[in-house]
């Protein structure tokens, strides 16, 4: 058995047009421009370049991109209060909240994630949304995972059947992988 290396960015065009064209029939059929807000608190570099390629990308889908920027000293209360206007929000469709978080609300993170609503909870994380990936109910999922399994898809890579190694355990990345690759039946 000979190894088959996958780059991502071979697929990323192919992966854009394919959600460009969703976006526009979504446009098209329901007169709804899909919208997105991420929400980002304090100045961390990294989540900085992450959250602007995000809205980048979303501006060259066609998909409205809000950015709520709160500062490194937002308290948890408020950001709460921002998750519960966004959920309310008819025109976002999408919520995600950037980590790290600033480490005075670090430790709150899992409650201030739980308080996403599970059907705008773009990144998985929510207990709907992970307990439906587990038992095999559709769920909105980790985009990590997502995107391995619809590489190894476009790349024509079976999985059924076959023999899958996972190194990490993260709830971001690896446990999600795991139930993905599960649900198509192969053995992890």
């Amino acid at each position: 058995m000979s190894a088959k290396i996958l780059s991502g960015k071979e697929f990323a065009a192919q992966i854009k047009e394919s959600a460009r064209l969703e976006v526009e029939e979504i446009k098209n059929k329901f007169g709804v421009t899909p919208g997105l807000a991420v929400v980002i608190v304090g100045e961390n570099p990294a989540s900085q370049v992450y959250v602007r390629n995000k809205h980048k990308t979303c501006e060259e889908l066609g998909i409205k991109s809000e950015v709520c920027a709160m500062s490194e000293t937002t308290s948890k209360a408020e950001l709460l209060a921002k998750i519960d206007a966004l959920n309310a929000d008819k025109n976002i469709h999408g919520i995600l909240v950037q980590l790290p978080l600033p480490d005075a609300i670090k430790k709150d993170s899992e409650e201030i994630l739980n308080r996403i609503s599970p059907l705008k909870d773009v990144d998985g994380f929510h207990p709907v949304n992970v307990g439906n990936l587990v038992i095999g109910s559709p769920a909105l999922v980790p985009c990590t995972p997502a995107g391995c399994i619809e590489m190894l898809d476009l790349a024509g890579i079976e999985i059924d059947g076959k023999r899958a190694v996972i190194i990490g355990r993260s709830n971001i990345v690896g446990k999600p992988m795991l139930h993905l690759l599960m649900s198509r039946n192969a053995t992890v």
